[in-house]
């Protein structure tokens, strides 16, 4: 189940050939959302987690008793700390011994406001310190590793914790929907040289820097694609629905001149507004986001070789939005969508990436201690 800021969405799916991913069922279900860590109509969420899994079992014909819950990113926070063990002797590091280092740096259960839900390596080192992405099978005395701990609010869980006992779904685990996307959308050349991404949505941005199969950094920015569907309804003085579809005109990559206009269908009757001046607004909504963005990357100290991504349905389908966003940033800046026959579409990075998680998991039987640490127990 991916929480969007403005749709819930439930996909079932199985694995299919060649890894693909074959989807069974989706069910989606448009509601209020939230901003800065508040739903906006809680008493209403409810009713649309049950409505997205009600659709979802409809479409695959099966009854949902297992749920994987993708917390978001402004849910979440992410520490990475150095943890270093010593094996005592010269000997070939075991799947225990990782176990052993991800316990030793799980500090987090006496936490009141946060709980453990993902744990994840940036790399590892043995005695020379070369940086390893696995090193189970490597002879070593000692073993360190700089590791990502994603933690989820209670406020939250607790929440989904009532959710889903009134809806009767018997077991679940939460998931970071923000590490769920970094391994799906990337691969493992592009992660280990570090890839920063914006997943932008309706109402919030994701700000995620990773590298190796961990998340480094995250941000949450208030700011999304219905925030310039808001300032085109405020300062054309129009019904935001008529500055939806205004938005979804937009081109940003075209000079227009005094009498260049965007035409929309209202009512059987076209109505006319200046190209330049929609651009104008649109344009300003966008330069704050990059700006917003470009600080939080600028805390990061990322090498120059850091690749930059845009995902999510926010800004993605608008034409000239990336290119944009690139000159604003001063950074090539490239689409992140999956990689997969018919669902290539950015908006379903994040659900297709909890898919794409939990499916990899199930299917690794020999890594119990694998699924204990990226679920966080």
């Amino acid at each position: 189940m991916d929480i969007g800021s403005a749709k819930i969405t439930v996909m079932v799916g199985t694995r299919g050939v060649n890894n693909t991913i074959c989807v069974k069922g989706l069910g989606e279900c448009e509601y209020a959302g939230y901003e800065d860590g508040e739903w906006y109509q809680p008493d209403e969420l409810i009713n649309a987690v049950e409505r997205a899994i009600s659709l979802a079992q409809t479409d695959a014909h099966t009854k949902i008793r297992h749920l994987y819950i993708g917390v978001p990113g402004q849910f979440t926070v992410t520490q990475c700390k150095e943890v270093t063990m010593s094996l005592n002797r010269r000997r070939r590091v075991t799947d225990a011994d990782v176990d052993a280092l991800y316990a030793q740096g799980d500090t987090f259960s006496g936490d009141g406001e946060y709980v453990l839900i993902n744990s994840q390596p940036i790399f590892y080192t043995l005695n020379d310190d070369r940086k390893l992405i696995q090193p189970v099978g490597l002879v070593a005395s000692r073993l360190s590793g700089f590791i990502s701990y994603i933690l989820a609010e209670k406020k939250f869980t607790d929440k989904f914790d009532h959710i889903m006992n009134e809806l009767g779904i018997e077991t679940y685990d939460f998931v970071s929907s923000i590490l769920a996307e970094s391994l799906f959308l990337f691969d493992d050349f592009v992660r280990d040289r570090y890839v920063a991404f914006f997943d932008v949505g309706y109402i919030v941005t994701d700000v995620v820097v990773a590298r190796g199969d961990g998340v480094l950094r995250q941000f949450s920015i208030p700011l999304g694609g219905g925030h310039i569907t808001k300032e085109l309804r405020d300062d054309l003085s129009i019904r935001f629905s008529v500055a939806e579809k205004l938005k979804r005109k937009v081109v940003l990559n075209l000079e227009f001149g005094d009498n260049d206009t965007y035409d929309i269908n209202i009512k059987e009757r076209v109505t006319s507004f200046s190209a330049r001046q929609v651009n104008d607004i649109v344009t300003a909504k966008l330069s704050k986001l990059a700006r917003t963005i470009n600080s939080c990357l600028m805390s990061c100290d990322l090498p120059p070789s850091t690749s930059y991504y845009l995902t999510g349905g926010g800004i993605s389908y608008m034409t000239g939005a990336r290119d944009y966003l690139s000159k604003k940033l001063d950074r090539h800046v490239e689409i992140a969508k999956p990689k997969l026959p018919q669902y290539g579409k950015p908006h379903l990075s994040t659900v297709l990436g909890l898919m794409d998680m939990v499916l990899g998991t199930d299917e690794e039987p020999r890594k119990k201690g694998l699924f204990a640490r990226l679920f966080g127990r």
